[in-house]
């Protein structure tokens, strides 16, 4: 069923729908924020926003790699930044689900592409924590009363150790009663997804830093606000409920900068980070399907050992 093209051209349209209800559902505010944000942060804020995709792009091309499967540069692109429109798909799960699809159109197995999408993001998410804590400790924010975060710390640096993610993998394969993972992830391979993931942070921190600035935030608090940023995108994800964190993500980013922020003006960030964030998906999802349209054929995929198990098809 996923093969066919209908079944395709509706996750689009569904997802096309959650990225424009993201933007319809604060329509009024927004009109009104970026008539308070000055033009030339808006533009270099989605510029930046670029840069940070381009990152987490990276980051899981490196885990692809690490599990037997190397995309060129043009096929992944396609398949990475079409699938991410999956996130505005409720249930938290479907761009896994498309990346798994269109890497199956590249000779990548299913299960290899599900697993790299899923190990990719317990590195974001392992990351994010790993900045967080102490940048927000850094920058002055004591986050003493949120002991579970502190607790979190080891159990996230757990989970970027390259036994620890194999052991996870081989568990999900089991579960999901499919064949276990041909090559296990390396501890190159993984430093490479953290390293790419932590820079990750810090730029589209940067990038909520300058939508900041226009709005009266000290210049003093970048670190803060990159921590805050990383917290909030994982309070995002944990809502799997939410497409593409729509909500939470906004709630807890507001709660941990308002006192940064002259008043009125933490509701106003978040709105326009959602706008720049919404709009450069849906403009990378556009550039990977114009891609994929001017292909003279798919691209494949340079892998180590079979290519496509009998369970993959």
């Amino acid at each position: 069923m996923l093969r066919s093209p209908w079944v395709r051209i509706g996750f689009v349209v569904v997802a096309l729908a959650g990225a424009a209800y993201a933007i319809a559902s604060d329509w009024g505010p927004i009109v009104a924020a970026l008539h308070r944000l000055p033009l030339g942060n808006a533009l270099l804020a989605v510029a930046v926003n670029v840069v940070y995709l381009g990152c987490t792009w990276a980051s899981w091309r490196a885990v692809l790699t690490d599990l037997g499967s190397r995309l060129g540069v043009r096929a992944s692109f396609e398949v990475f930044f079409l699938s991410q429109i999956g996130k505005y798909v409720p249930g938290g799960v479907w761009h896994m689900v498309a990346a798994s699809e269109l890497g199956l159109d590249r000779q990548v197995p299913r299960r290899r592409s599900f697993s790299a999408i899923a190990v990719a993001t317990v590195v974001a998410i392992a990351t994010a924590l790993v900045a967080a804590v102490p940048l927000l400790v850094l920058s002055g924010r004591s986050i003493a009363a949120r002991g579970w975060l502190w607790l979190s710390l080891p159990v996230a640096l757990a989970f970027l150790a390259p036994a620890v993610l194999n052991r996870l993998l081989a568990l999900a394969m089991r579960v999901l009663r499919r064949e276990p993972l041909e090559h296990p992830m390396t501890a190159r391979g993984t430093a490479a997804a953290t390293g790419w993931a932590l820079l990750g942070w810090c730029v589209v921190g940067f990038q909520v830093w300058l939508v900041g600035l226009g709005l009266g935030l000290g210049r003093s608090s970048l670190v803060a606000v990159i921590g805050a940023y990383a917290i909030a995108w994982v309070a995002g994800f944990v809502v799997v409920v939410a497409p593409a964190g729509l909500g939470p993500r906004e709630l807890v980013l507001g709660v941990l900068l308002a006192g940064a922020l002259p008043a009125g003006s933490a509701v106003v960030l978040v709105i326009v980070t959602r706008l720049v964030q919404t709009v450069v998906d849906v403009a990378m999802a556009a550039a990977g399907y114009v891609l994929t349209r001017r292909a003279p054929s798919p691209a494949t995929a340079s892998t180590r050992g079979e290519d496509r198990a009998p369970s993959d098809r």
